[in-house]
């Protein structure tokens, strides 16, 4: 028992004494002299301003990009040609707060239901509990407008 003491003891005593160490040493570096600078050489005949014939270099020319290659560049937020499964994820987390009702970070079975709880008494419209074909029929994503081609 009583070298464990001792063993605790000794511990508290080192890390007070290499933190004393470390602050008398902070502060003897902060009273040093700074360094000497050289003074940088005036230059005696300043650059000219015209340009004449000069011609810079070409502008880069931006490539088309695939449809994958620019989805893949929304998932990749840091830009490093990699996806990790915290840029996959982060895409989904509107949605996820969406389904969040209390707001607590954790989705329930009911938070999760509510959204064909919903769907469901949309598309019952005369509220009997049960839909027919063509109310179930309201319960189909909207269709998307096809862009039309161009017939260039």
């Amino acid at each position: 028992m009583h070298r464990f003491l001792l063993g605790g003891l000794a511990a508290l005593v080192m890390a007070g004494v290499g933190l004393f160490w470390l602050q008398g040493r902070a502060e003897v570096e902060a009273g040093a002299p700074p360094p000497e600078v050289e003074a940088a050489p005036t230059p005696d005949v300043l650059p000219s301003a015209e340009v004449g014939d000069l011609v810079g270099p070409e502008p880069p020319v931006a490539t088309e990009l695939t449809r994958e290659q620019r989805r893949f560049g929304r998932y990749d937020r840091d830009s490093d040609g990699r996806i990790t499964r915290h840029e996959m994820l982060s895409t989904r987390t509107s949605g996820f707060h969406r389904l969040d009702k209390d707001g607590n970070n954790l989705l329930t079975f009911e938070e999760w239901a509510v959204t064909t709880v919903d769907k469901f008494d949309y598309a019952d419209v005369d509220d009997n509990d049960w839909l027919t074909p063509e109310e179930f029929a309201r319960t189909a994503p909207p269709r998307r407008k096809r862009k039309p081609r161009c017939n260039c």
